[in-house]
């Protein structure tokens, strides 16, 4: 499986970012691979626990 993430780096060298359906929850790590680290984590929490105030991104069909 695959999930989608935005990053950016920083004038400090730290990189930051967000899974894309939980924009509202950045993170942020030393380099990219311990970003996705963190990420990784996030999205575990995110989708094996029932978190208050996490906002999510869904597809609605209208006929």
């Amino acid at each position: 499986m695959h999930v989608k993430f935005t990053y950016w780096a920083e004038a400090d060298g730290k990189v930051l970012g967000y899974l894309n359906d939980f924009p509202d929850h950045w993170t942020q790590g030393e380099d990219l691979d311990d970003l996705k680290s963190h990420l990784q984590d996030l999205y575990t929490d995110f989708n094996t626990q029932n978190l208050p105030g996490i906002k999510r991104v869904s597809e609605l069909e209208v006929v």
